[in-house]
C-alpha cells in the first residue's frame, strides 16, 4: 500500500520520472475533453435531446446557480474555470471504480497546483472586475495595518485548500485499501460507494470555496460603484 499515486512509477531516466499522478492527470484531462467534444458535438435547441446533453445542461445549471448563491452575479464569466475545477477532482473520484486508477487529488502536488490556479485566478478576476487599483486597495481595508494580516491570509487559505483537498482523497484511498487486505467483500464495496459520495462533496466544497474568493475579490467595485453613482443629496 502506498500513500500517494507519486509513489507508484511507470518509467525513470535520471532525475525525469513517470509516475502514476502525471499519468492518470492526463487521463483525467483526456476523459474530459473527448467526453466534452462527444457531448457538445451534436447539441439540440429544442426538446428532442440526448442524455448526456440534459445531464451536461444540469451540471452547468447547478453550477451556476450555485455561483449565484455565494454571490457572483455574472456567474457565467467564471463557469469555464470554476466547472473546470469541479469536474477534475469529480472524475477524478468518479474514475477510482476502474481497478487500478490512483485519482491524481490523492498527490500533493496535484492539489497544491490546483490552489495555485485559484491564487493566481481570484486576483486576475478582480483586477478585471475593479482594476488595479481598486483590488490593490482591498489589501489595505479596512486600515493599512491589516496589510500583512491580509496577504498571510490570501496565502494561508491556499495552503488549506490543497491540504484539505489531498487530506480526504488519501485518506479516502487508505480506507478502502485497508478494508480490502482485511475483508475483501461486501463492506470494501460499501466504502467505495462512501467514497465516492466524499469525492463529490469535495469537488463541490472545492469549487464553492474558490467561488467564495473570487466573489470577494469582486465585490468590492460593486460597493464602490454604487457610492459613485448615488446622487449627491
Amino acid at each position: 500500500m502506498h500513500l500517494s499515486p507519486d509513489e507508484v512509477l511507470f518509467w525513470q531516466y535520471g532525475f525525469l520520472q513517470l509516475n502514476a499522478t502525471i499519468v492518470f492527470t492526463w487521463g483525467v484531462m483526456l476523459v474530459l475533453v473527448v467526453g466534452a467534444k462527444l457531448i457538445t458535438r451534436n447539441l439540440s435547441t429544442g426538446q428532442a435531446r440526448s442524455r448526456w446533453q440534459n445531464l451536461l445542461e444540469i451540471i452547468v445549471i447547478t453550477i451556476v446557480s450555485q455561483m449565484k448563491e455565494v454571490g457572483l452575479h455574472h456567474p457565467r464569466t467564471y463557469l469555464g474555470f470554476l466547472g473546470t475545477l469541479f469536474l477534475f477532482v469529480a472524475i477524478s473520484s468518479l474514475l477510482t471504480i476502474v481497478p487500478g486508477f490512483e485519482p491524481p487529488t490523492g498527490s500533493l502536488s496535484t492539489t497544491v497546483a490546483l490552489a495555485l490556479c485559484v491564487l493566481v485566478a481570484v486576483p486576475l478576476f478582480g483586477i478585471e472586475e475593479q482594476g488595479l487599483r481598486g483590488y490593490l486597495a482591498s489589501y489595505v481595508q479596512p486600515t493599512v495595518v491589516m496589510l500583512p494580516f491580509n496577504l498571510i491570509g490570501e496565502l494561508s487559505r491556499t495552503l488549506a485548500l490543497a491540504v484539505r483537498l489531498f487530506g480526504n482523497m488519501m485518506s479516502g484511498a487508505m480506507i478502502v485499501a485497508i478494508l480490502l487486505s482485511i475483508t475483501p467483500f461486501i463492506f470494501p464495496v460499501v466504502m467505495t460507494v462512501l467514497g465516492l459520495l466524499t469525492g463529490m462533496v469535495q469537488a463541490y466544497i472545492f469549487s464553492i470555496l474558490a467561488a467564495v474568493y473570487i466573489a470577494a475579490a469582486t465585490r468590492v467595485r460593486k460597493g464602490t460603484s454604487a457610492q459613485e453613482t448615488e446622487p449627491d443629496s
